[in-house]
């Protein structure tokens, strides 16, 4: 027993060290103590002697820094050398894009809350708050969506002119190029309240705010560029577009096969250097009506003209729409949701090198300046889209299945529909906290290359989900489209947003860890670099200070992991009350259990991780909901920790944690290395998986919040169009609810009536008349359930057509008359 009291002793002290991240020298000093300790405590001197002797050999290498670096790091350095995968120049670029914000905290295994929670509020400006009340309400206020979608394919005449005059497409301008020069919160907040009355109006005003060319030419144009363009962009005096997608280059951007080739042609008589341009583009938004169109292809010098070598790589330059040559093809159709979106094409065309975004010094730099641009355009547009989309669906699935009745009873009361009225809520909130943090971060002028790739996806997929949540509750309303159906065109329109900017396999599979595990990664990057020091005593110190950081940032990884997995999070100081200190503690957990399977990932498979796409997956998807639970507690904090929020909170996190439970779980079952696989399980669930998802009885509590009136649902609907106007049936709806759930105990008290049968007439409302003559309701009572019900009525029904209406206009001008049997002659 001696013997083993002084062993254990040993272990925790080192586990100890390993889990505070303690120094190798405090590390030494401890264990040597506590061994030489115990072991006199506990009568066992041999035992203790020889633990000594052993970490005494194995701390003095260590701390003898001449001794480690020669022995050790030199051998593991040209070992490193040749194993490390080389970096394509696409990955290159892709890493030094961008910066990391509190990400990397994620994946440090120790995150530190504080940073987080001191990070400031977001919050509108008056001018944004005024921008929103004013000419965005007035906007929604002239939008028919079915007009839109349906009968023009296009928006009115009268809504392009309002978002010109109102420069709408000048929110991310300067002032000083007479934009509105708005934050990334009042541009995100814009765009969600514009998606709740029209997915193509808020496509068309996100585009020209997204990546295209008043976003390249504020961070790389010429000062001429900018003051030629961005004032014109500003008030939609030019429509721009940006071409990228190819018929043989979609997410593989790099690959373009359109071509620019440096030459010299006669122009007006004069002698002129320019690139002939031959390309092939398809599904570029606002193609067909843009006046200016960016360009991404691949530059060659064959004759030197610019000095520099033959293939400069991806570049990108502006061509007005007059351009000889250039062709602007007819229009795509995507889904009925019917933005400006069509191909363009050129085959020789000659343009002056002053065409080139930032003159002809940044030709070859298109890559780069692709990929920082889409970090902060990918942050706000499709995540905001998606956001103002789920918060319509709070507004108007809540209020129609407290409205809707089947048996006698609310459809709300139903547990299958409660069920899909949970998820609503639950990822509304979710979705909401996670659009908040990518605009905050832009905001604080960060590029967050990997937030931006979480925000994308998850937003997009919630999007997705919500959307077949909310065509399950609405039933045959939701399928009949028509002018009073507010879910059809957002059903169909779905798989738009899934797939745009990245698809979403691709994202999730390639881009979230790809880049997260090294551009997150507190040494993995650095340790990469260091190779590339010149000096090599220089590069020799640098590579052993960074390799035993790793090392010891890998052991206290795995001592954390398993000693927060044992103890279920519950011990360790964090950040937090009372009510969310656990939520802290267990995101700690398993931010630990994804940088320790990230170093084993990384260090057994090495350059073939990348290749091994569904593992990349799961551990994308577990730092994904580290940053989104992140997120939802930072908006919990911010809004003052709103008591009426916390069932929306638990669900939200709890369906993060199970969701992270099942993506490490997978990970670690799937590796292909058995061993280290059975390792793995035992120190990230020792005591197997015990995180389980939202239950019946939170779901319930959130259905309950989103389908009457009160603070929490306010919250969640923040932004959405409401203004009871003849265009908004939403809107109208929930002016209704209170109504509504007055009536709810007038028609049990009716229903109780109606059993009696004591009733001559067979209709609800001879019934009623009947009943308020007979006293057995009141007339004010009466008078409520007759208004709910004629009210009601308009929510519940569905459109319907001539046959002549849903005729193409072509078709109908061609088509013969039909007969009186309906067939033509």
């Amino acid at each position: 027993m001696p013997v083993i009291l002084t062993l254990l002793a040993a272990l925790i002290a080192t586990g100890a060290c390993a889990y505070h991240r303690s120094s190798l020298r405090t590390w030494a000093i401890a264990t040597l103590a506590t061994t030489m300790v115990v072991g006199l405590l506990a009568h066992a001197p041999l035992t203790m002697l020889v633990l000594l002797l052993i970490e005494a050999a194995i701390a003095l290498p260590l701390l003898m820094l001449g001794l480690r670096r020669r022995r050790i790091s030199a051998p593991l350095l040209r070992l490193f050398a040749r194993v490390t995968p080389t970096l394509s120049e696409t990955e290159q670029t892709a890493l030094e894009a961008g910066t990391v914000g509190f990400e990397g905290e994620l994946f440090s295994g120790k995150p530190d809350w504080h940073e987080l929670l001191k990070q400031p509020k977001p919050a509108l400006s008056e001018e944004e708050q005024a921008f929103l009340d004013g000419p965005v309400e007035a906007l929604c206020g002239m939008i028919d969506d079915w007009q839109i979608t349906h009968e023009l394919a296009d928006l009115p005449p009268e809504v392009w002119e309002f978002l010109k005059k109102n420069r709408f497409f000048g929110m991310i301008i300067p002032k000083r190029y007479n934009g509105l020069g708005f934050s990334a919160l009042a541009h995100s907040a814009v765009l969600q309240k514009l998606a709740t009355m029209s997915a193509t109006v808020a496509s068309t005003v996100a585009v020209p705010n997204s990546l295209g060319p008043a976003e390249l030419l504020l961070h790389y144009g010429s000062e001429a560029q900018k003051e030629h363009y961005l004032p014109r962009l500003a008030v939609g005096e030019e429509i721009p577009c940006f071409a990228l997608t190819g018929p043989y280059a979609g997410s593989d951007a790099t690959s373009i096969p359109d071509i620019g080739i440096v030459c010299t042609q006669l122009v007006d008589g004069v002698q002129t250097l320019g690139i002939r341009l031959t390309f092939d583009k398809r599904y570029i938004t606002l193609a067909p009506v843009a006046t200016v169109i960016g360009l991404a292809f691949r530059l060659y010098d064959p004759e030197q003209l610019l000095g520099g070598k033959e293939d400069l790589g991806i570049t990108l330059a502006l061509l007005p729409r007059s351009t000889p040559g250039l062709q602007i093809g007819r229009r795509h159709l995507p889904l009925n949701v019917p933005f400006q979106n069509g191909p363009v094409h050129g085959k020789d065309v000659f343009v002056p090198m002053s065409t080139l975004i930032g003159g002809p010094h940044m030709a070859g730099h298109g890559w780069r300046m692709l990929v920082e641009c889409l970090s902060v355009g990918r942050a706000i547009s499709l995540p905001s889209n998606a956001t103002g989309a789920l918060r319509g669906a709070v507004a108007s699935v809540g209020a129609y299945a407290r409205m809707r009745k089947q048996f006698g009873l609310a459809i709300a009361r139903f547990e299958g529909v409660e069920e899909a009225l949970a998820r609503i809520g639950g990822l509304t909130y979710a979705t909401t906290a996670l659009s908040r943090a990518t605009a905050a971060a832009v905001d604080r002028d960060e590029k967050p290359a990997v937030p931006s790739a979480i925000a994308k996806y998850h937003a997009t997929e919630w999007g997705r989900q919500v959307a077949s949540d909310v065509m399950d509750v609405l039933g045959g309303k939701g399928v009949q489209l028509g002018p009073s159906n507010y879910a059809g065109r957002s059903w169909q329109g779905v798989p738009i947003a899934t797939t745009v900017e990245g698809a979403n396999i691709m994202t999730r599979s390639l881009m979230i860890f790809g880049q997260g595990a090294i551009r997150c990664h507190p040494y993995v990057l650095r340790e990469m670099q260091s190779l590339s020091i010149a000096d090599r005593d220089e590069r020799l110190k640098t590579f052993d200070r960074l390799l035993f950081g790793h090392l010891g940032f890998g052991l206290s990884n795995a001592v954390r992991s398993f000693a927060m997995a044992l103890t279920g999070s519950r011990i360790g100081d964090t950040a937090g009350d009372a009510y969310t200190r656990r939520y802290y503690r267990k995101l700690g957990r398993y931010s630990a259990a994804l940088a320790l399977c990230a170093d084993v990932f990384m260090g057994v498979l090495g350059g073939k991780l990348k290749f091994k796409e569904k593992l990349s997956a799961r551990l994308g998807d577990v730092l994904s909901h580290l940053y989104i639970a992140s997120s939802m507690l930072k908006r919990y904090e911010d809004g003052g920790r709103p008591e009426a929020d916390r069932p929306l909170l638990a669900w939200a996190f709890h369906n993060s944690v199970w969701q992270m439970q099942v993506a490490l779980d997978g990970a670690i079952r799937n590796f292909p290395v058995r061993p280290v696989s059975w390792l793995l399980h035992v120190l990230v669930f020792p005591l197997g998986r015990r995180e389980v998802p939202p239950s019946d009885r939170l779901g319930r509590r959130v259905a309950a919040l989103i389908t009457a009136p009160g603070e929490a649902r306010d919250r969640l609907m923040e932004g959405v169009y409401l203004t009871p106007t003849a265009n908004n049936t939403v809107g109208r709806m929930n002016a209704l609810l209170p109504e509504v759930i007055a009536a709810e105990p007038v028609e049990r008290k009716f229903a109780k009536v109606l059993k009696s049968g004591r009733f001559k007439s067979r209709d609800y409302l001879g019934q009623l008349a009947e009943a308020e003559a007979a006293g057995l309701v009141d007339a004010s009572e009466a008078a409520l359930l007759r208004r709910v019900r004629e009210a009601v009525f308009e929510f519940i029904s569905v459109d319907d057509f001539d046959a002549d209406e849903l005729r193409a206009l072509k078709t109908r001008e061609k088509a013969p008359a039909a007969t009186a049997g309906g067939a033509a002659p």
